[in-house]
């Protein structure tokens, strides 16, 4: 049985600076290029406060897992404008708690339980097909996965074959992407 994708929906409230998302079905690499550039997106905005609905969310993967560790950490240090951002995780399941723990990227977040007062305002975002291609999802793939053995050690083992994998093969699909064409005006000529 094929998992569904991920439905990321928002509510921004601009009085607080609050950004809340609800994930719905499995987070997975599927959609980690829209979470992670949203997130972005919003941040760029000055929002600070990122609220992630996990109550519909049974499980994250690790590129999800890596891509969150990474916002997370980064939010978690001195950042040059002097304004602080945090991830909280509102209602995570006991799976999902297990597994921040494990990874040892827990501390990265501020867990909170209780009513998503966004519910009702939340809307599906909408994302034209094909937005990430292949070798953007390869190379999030990997960088998740490197942030995760760069945050926690422990995490080089479970790792390491993984990230070499996703290495060559975001190698593979660069060398096969096509080149751009030449704009006009642009053509190696020789005098």
């Amino acid at each position: 049985m094929k998992n569904p994708t991920a439905v990321l929906s928002v509510w921004v409230d601009e009085r607080e600076q609050t950004a809340w998302i609800k994930v719905t079905s499995r987070a997975s690499f599927t959609c980690s290029v829209d979470f992670k550039v949203l997130i972005q997106r919003l941040y760029d905005l000055s929002y600070s406060r990122f609220v992630l609905d996990l109550s519909a969310c049974p499980l994250m993967d690790s590129t999800f897992l890596g891509v969150l560790a990474g916002l997370g950490s980064r939010f978690n240090q001195a950042v040059p404008d002097g304004r602080k951002a945090r991830i909280e995780l509102l209602n995570p399941n006991p799976r999902i708690l297990d597994l921040l723990e494990n990874l040892g990227v827990a501390h990265l977040f501020q867990l909170i339980k209780g009513a998503s007062p966004a519910t009702g305002q939340l809307s599906r975002l909408e994302q034209p097909p094909g937005a990430a291609d292949r070798v953007e999802m390869a190379r999030t793939s990997l960088e998740a996965h490197q942030t995760l053995m760069s945050i926690n050690p422990a995490n080089v083992p479970k790792f390491k074959d993984v990230a070499e994998f996703l290495a060559e093969d975001l190698k593979k699909l660069e060398e096969q992407r096509p080149t751009p064409p030449a704009e006009p005006g642009d053509s190696n000529k020789n005098p």
